[in-house]
């Protein structure tokens, strides 16, 4: 932007915009930080604003972020930026951030500690009023000390120290939600291809399918509950085991997409179709398996993007100082129905 003088709006000083108002420096800084208790008359006020607007003066945001002592900034650490998850924490984040007109400086990490801990440096640098810290996959992790010099939110985290506050899938629930669904569709001998067996959300999946069985008065068989190892070839080889018992099952509850799709094959390849042989549920929703497999599969959506907005709301409540009633605030996954029960 050029102004009147042909200088740049970035050499534009706020001593040029004082002179150009006829009024002192103090006073402009009063305008143009929103200084509490600062008697400026609306007449002066308006001088100042409309010299501003006629020099194109731009604020520098360092300044301006240490004298008022907020940023109008959140900062986000992920691990991978173009990872769909975190498109959707991001998304979540700054639509619920420009609500009160703040914004987000977005950091990777790649996995890398030394890299999460340069990110975080260089984020408060830019002094963010809060910091959210956002993960691939439902786990425990540590941060590095500086992450609690600012009010911080985990999101599909938590702290492994219990200090920090989270928000993260309700695993059990939706694992509930699932095995229900498979019930309620007529199926009782429902095969469960979990995760990895001690990770957070194959613990919270596995409770929630145990629940919705007893709930229905059927017995826990578990035999019917193998590990897919959260792969496509996994879930195929543990689909095949099932489905080669002589008492195979009617229905499978495959712990992410990826599973169930390799699960797809091995039916197939025994001439079973789907749903009228065997029903299958899985669990993520992502769209580009979950959407595209024939039939379609119903899943349990991942909610990336209401964690993100549900973290951004969890932070501005700290900066405001206002205690949080939970440390660990879980988020509902939703069923999405296809075709495939």
């Amino acid at each position: 932007m050029a102004t009147d003088s042909g200088r740049s709006a970035r050499s534009v000083t706020m001593s040029d915009v004082a002179r150009r108002a006829g009024v002192s420096r103090t006073a402009v800084s009063f305008v143009l930080n929103d200084r509490p208790g600062a008697a400026i008359p609306d007449e002066t006020r308006r001088r100042i604003l409309a010299a501003i607007d006629e020099l194109g003066y731009r604020p520098n945001a360092g300044a301006r972020a240490l004298a008022a002592q907020r940023s109008e900034w959140y900062g986000l650490i992920t691990e991978i930026v173009t990872a769909p998850f975190a498109v959707d924490v991001i998304k979540g984040a700054q639509d619920r951030a420009w609500l009160d007109r703040k914004f987000l400086l977005i950091a990777a990490s790649e996995g890398d500690r030394d890299q999460e801990a340069a990110a975080l440096d260089k984020l408060l640098e830019q002094r963010v009023e809060g910091l959210l810290y956002a993960t691939t996959w439902h786990r425990a992790v540590t941060l590095p000390k500086a992450a609690r010099e600012v009010p911080t939110v985990l999101v599909n985290c938590y702290d492994a120290e219990g200090e920090l506050p989270s928000v993260v899938p309700d695993e059990v629930t939706g694992g509930h939600r699932a095995a229900r669904h498979l019930v309620e569709a007529g199926h009782e001998r429902i095969g469960f291809i979990n995760l990895d067996p001690d990770i957070p959300a194959a613990l919270g999946r596995r409770e929630g399918y145990e629940r919705a069985l007893s709930e229905a008065g059927i017995p826990l068989d578990t035999s019917l509950v193998v590990s897919g190892h959260a792969t496509a070839d996994g879930g195929y080889s543990a689909a095949c085991e099932l489905l080669d018992r002589a008492d195979r099952p009617t229905a499978l509850f495959c712990g992410n997409d990826r599973m169930a799709m390799g699960a797809y094959d091995a039916i197939k390849e025994r001439g079973l179709r789907i749903p009228d042989d065997v029903a299958v549920v899985g669990y993520d929703n992502q769209e580009l398996i979950a959407a595209y497999l024939r039939p379609k599969l119903t899943t349990l959506a991942l909610p990336f993007e209401a964690m993100g907005a549900k973290g951004v709301d969890m932070l501005a409540a700290l900066a405001a100082g206002q205690p949080l009633d939970t440390l660990r605030v879980t988020v509902d996954c939703p069923l999405l129905e296809r075709s495939s029960v």
